[in-house]
């Protein structure tokens, strides 16, 4: 059987729930509610838990290493950083070699953290009444739409 591309309406194109970006923009509002919910106990907002989740996978990172791991620009990493650092999860550090670049570790707190959280990940699999490989798989769709759209 042979299926033709349907050319939609203008007006179809034009409804709200016809678009893509609303589809991902309504579902990242629902997963950083559920995120919120998980990591409030914890005393971590969502984008503190993503600056956890990269220094846990390698400590010691610079501000810009991990700006370009986030998506984020320092100039908003910079106030999250510093109130990590108020909340005893992380310490920065200027490069004696070279001042303009800070390096960022985990303070023994901020590693402690680790085994309380490891339990979010799959709590969030649980929510989302997704298998695990139909997750891998949308994880995987949406970092190539993703990278197709930075290019």
């Amino acid at each position: 059987m042979e299926t033709q591309d349907i050319c939609p309406s203008p007006d179809e194109l034009l409804r709200l729930d016809s678009q893509l970006c609303f589809a991902l923009y309504s579902a990242s509002l629902a997963m950083n509610k559920v995120y919120r919910d998980s990591l409030k106990p914890l005393g971590l907002t969502y984008p503190q838990y993503l600056v956890l989740l990269v220094l846990w996978e390698q400590d010691q990172r610079s501000v810009s290493d991990i700006g370009e791991k986030l998506y984020l620009d320092s100039a908003t990493l910079t106030p999250l950083l510093k109130r990590m650092e108020a909340a005893g999860w992380l310490e920065r550090q200027r490069l004696a070699s070279d001042e303009r670049v800070v390096i960022v570790r985990l303070s023994e707190a901020g590693r402690a953290l680790r085994g309380q959280a490891e339990r979010i990940p799959l709590q969030l699999a649980c929510r989302s009444g997704l298998a695990l490989d139909e997750i891998a798989s949308l994880r995987q769709q949406l970092c190539g739409l993703r990278d197709q759209l930075l290019r």
